[in-house]
């Protein structure tokens, strides 16, 4: 018998169980609780663990959410190469088209919700029922919303916004109207593959969707002669695109087969009480959207509204990207935090949160010393003006600052929608952003005429007042207090488990 190996054997016994697997095959919890392995040691062993499931969760979602935001961003880029009324009018056309974005899509995410309990409770039937259900609410409350963009010119005048601009913004508002309701399939479809842990497919579909637009643009601006027109058209026939495909894939995949069995008139029951769930998940969600858009509307209001359009459009486009990133994460977050606070595990839920933060921290931190290095050249992107490229290289300062804090606040909401206090941020959005923020910014940006870098400093003020108000209320969890409030919330839907079936 070979004594060094039997001493070998009995000295990796006397280790504790996490030292002995690998990490990925150890829980977080057992990691964070190993009382005999020193601090430093469980903090790498634990952020080795949560590194794997935090980007596992957030590089997919970031992917979809990059590649339909490049949509809108190539538009606003082939427009900008049109000249630079066009590129504020569909800067103004797609703030103003943001806005129904946002509530379609936060109403949407209460499908998230309603399919992963019925996925969670094996009722997998209703799944489909649920989708098919969003998505006449959606329809039904996208109606409305095609009298508000087909009258958008009188509204855009009453919003003091310039009068061409304003004509040309209300023509390509039009030709967005049936992207409507093709907001009101997509977001129902991607929160039911979503439920299901089915994210690369919708990735594949619109990163397709994205080169189709880039291609028939091309056509029809350079080759048509169709201008803006032609932009708001293969916009809205792209998203479309989307729809089919993925309505396509979830009726003809095997992979659905429970999950999706057919149209059926039970979808019509509970219309009104769904439209409630999904309106309370639309105001968090359209309070954060709708900010930074307002900045953009406020910029027409300006001297040389043209020039503060076309600056801060590209700067909102920039800023935009990175703030996918941190969607991404923000989803992951969310994720993480409610499965470790519904699988009873407190310092497993501090710890995913935290470092979920960090890890987006570091990445805005990156992306705004990118933005810094290349201030002077980024708006070449968008535009040739030379006029437009100086201001933007004034803004970024400020577009840093704003990478920077939409790095942290995003995840934070994350954490909050996973721990259930999105009533809640919906509170802290409107103090700090409407009551703070936009009022702050308007007195700069009018009254001490800082213009554009005024109404700029305003609003990020009131996401740095929101930002620490999440961190604060973050560090003071009683983690202990909210594993025993997921699980009052779990045992509730136990004792109302017809509630799925309603």
């Amino acid at each position: 018998m070979d004594v060094s190996n039997e001493t070998t054997e009995r000295t990796d016994l006397r280790r504790p169980l996490v030292e002995r697997k690998p990490p990925s095959d150890v829980g977080l919890e057992s990691v964070l609780t190993e009382s005999s392995l020193p601090y430093r040691r469980r903090v790498y062993l634990g952020a080795c663990i949560e590194m794997k499931l935090l980007f596992r969760l957030a590089l997919p979602a970031i992917l979809v959410y990059l590649v339909n935001s490049g949509m809108n961003i190539s538009a606003r880029i082939y427009a900008g190469h049109l000249g630079g009324q066009e590129l504020a009018a569909a800067s103004i056309g797609n703030s103003c088209f943001s806005l129904v974005y946002g509530l379609m899509l936060g109403m949407g995410s209460a499908v998230e919700t309603l399919c992963g309990q019925a996925y969670g409770a094996h009722r997998y039937d209703m799944l489909g029922i649920y989708l098919q259900r969003a998505t006449i609410v959606l329809a039904l409350v996208g109606l409305p919303m095609t009298l508000l963009y087909t009258f958008s010119y009188p509204i855009l005048l009453l919003l003091n916004e310039p009068k061409t601009v304003s004509y040309m913004a209300s023509y390509y508002i039009a030709g967005h109207i049936p992207q409507i309701f093709a907001y009101a399939v997509n977001f129902t479809a991607q929160k039911f593959l979503q439920a299901q842990s089915v994210v690369i497919p919708s990735a594949y579909i619109s990163g397709a969707a994205l080169l189709v637009q880039i291609s028939l643009t091309w056509i029809t601006v350079y080759v048509m002669d169709m201008g803006l027109m032609g932009i708001a058209y293969v916009l809205t026939i792209s998203w479309w695109i989307i729809v089919a495909a993925q309505t396509l894939y979830i009726t003809t995949s095997q992979r659905f087969r429970h999950t999706w069995t057919g149209l059926s008139w039970r979808s019509f029951q509970g219309l009104w009480s769904f439209f409630k769930l999904s309106a309370g998940s639309a105001v968090m969600i359209c309070l954060e959207m709708w900010y930074s858009q307002i900045l953009v509307l406020l910029a027409g209001l300006l001297k040389d509204p043209s020039l503060s359009l076309d600056s801060l459009s590209i700067c909102m486009s920039i800023s935009a990207l990175s703030f996918m990133v941190s969607v991404g994460f923000n989803a992951a977050a969310s994720v993480r935090t409610s499965n470790e606070l519904g699988a009873g595990n407190p310092k497993s839920a501090l710890f995913s949160t935290w470092t979920a933060t960090f890890v987006s921290f570091m990445i805005s931190v990156a992306e705004a010393i990118a933005v810094m290095a290349a201030r002077d050249y980024v708006s070449y992107i968008f535009t040739s003006d030379a006029d437009v490229a100086k201001a933007v290289s004034d803004l970024c300062p400020f577009l840093a600052v704003t990478i920077i804090l939409n790095g942290i606040q995003p995840v934070l909401s994350g954490v909050a929608v996973g721990c259930g206090w999105q009533t809640f941020v919906a509170y802290v959005n409107v103090g700090c952003y409407y009551i703070v923020g936009i009022p702050v910014g308007c007195i700069l940006g009018f009254t001490f005429n800082f213009q554009a870098k005024g109404i700029w400093t305003g609003m990020i003020g009131g996401t740095l007042m929101q930002t620490l108000i999440l961190l604060y209320v973050t560090y003071q969890t009683d983690w202990d207090k909210e594993v025993e409030k997921a699980r009052k919330r779990l045992d509730m839907w136990d004792d109302k488990k017809e509630s799925l079936q309603s």
